[in-house]
């Protein structure tokens, strides 16, 4: 009987959540009949005329869906690669700092901007890569001309995924200290003793054991391939930049709430929707057969 009564407690505390999940996150799930009608604003979902697939075959006429699907794959893999990549580097060279107090300092200041939201760092980062900004001023003493960086389409998706590294990586980086935390320090005395240097045990103790995380947040991260950063590119792209920094979710909200083509929008988005839960569905089946892990 206490059992019972101690587990009516968690399911109370978990009641504001399912109350957030249901009316914010599946009762609007009803409007994606959005998606299938002539949606006329002043007759309502329920007078609007019932069109089929229509709007799903007129997508695919246009050259801005082709544009921007490579636009948001092409951002997308490239942040999903750094992301991977940067961190573990930048994990393992902290992980040799024999100096705790300075490491501590180093892991906190690389933390700090996974905080702070992208309206508050896209204003830092259009001001440091602004014309007369501190990047071009340091590139005029090495006699280079000044460059509208934010204005020159094929530089911005390398900026938008150098960006997001600078804000995620030092979160990133303490999930690769934390498995590395689980690796025993016996490895590492047993292969002193027998000679081995440190690039040595590094490769054949420290990579191996954090494998099993490496592989984990790669296979995860396969269901965030169409989540191009909505937030970061709305408050860093221009019209000038539209060719290569235009993604679904940035067209999405200028087609349905600019243009007012909600029936359009609303298709893209659930299109989106679909590829993106078959992508999660497949990477956590990915995770499950190889490291055996498993949420459900």
């Amino acid at each position: 009987m206490k059992t019972k009564g101690f587990a009516k407690h968690y399911y109370l505390m978990l009641l504001p959540g399912y109350l957030w999940l249901i009316i914010f996150s599946i009762i609007p799930m009803f409007g994606i009949i959005i998606a299938f009608q002539q949606f006329n604003p002043g007759k309502g979902i329920f007078g609007s005329e019932f069109v089929g697939l229509e709007h799903f075959r007129y997508m695919f006429t246009l050259n801005d869906t082709r544009d921007i699907l490579f636009n948001t794959l092409f951002i997308a893999v490239m942040k999903i690669i750094a992301n991977l990549i940067v961190p573990l580097i930048f994990a393992l060279m902290l992980n040799e700092l024999r100096l705790l107090i300075m490491k501590r300092w180093i892991q906190t200041i690389v933390y700090l901007p996974h905080f702070l939201s992208w309206v508050i760092l896209g204003g830092i980062v259009l001001d440091l890569f602004s014309y007369n900004g501190p990047i071009n001023q340091l590139g005029g003493l090495f006699g280079l001309e000044p460059e509208l960086f934010f204005a020159n389409a094929s530089l911005f998706p390398y900026l938008i995924v150098g960006s997001d590294v600078w804000k995620e990586f030092g979160f990133n980086t303490i999930i690769y200290l934390a498995a590395l935390t689980g690796i025993s320090p016996a490895l590492y005395e047993a292969a002193g003793i027998d000679g081995a240097s440190r690039f040595r045990s590094l490769w054949h103790i420290t990579l191996p054991g954090i494998r099993t995380t490496a592989v984990l947040l790669t296979v995860l991260s396969l269901g965030n391939v169409l989540n191009a950063g909505f937030d970061q590119i709305f408050n860093l792209y221009n019209p000038l930049v539209y060719s290569t920094g235009d993604i679904i979710d940035t067209w999405v909200y200028r087609t349905g709430l600019l243009n007012l083509q909600y029936e359009l929008a609303t298709a893209v988005g659930l299109l989106k929707s679909l590829v993106g839960f078959l992508l999660i569905s497949i990477s956590y089946y990915l995770a499950y057969k190889f490291i055996n892990y498993r949420i459900f």
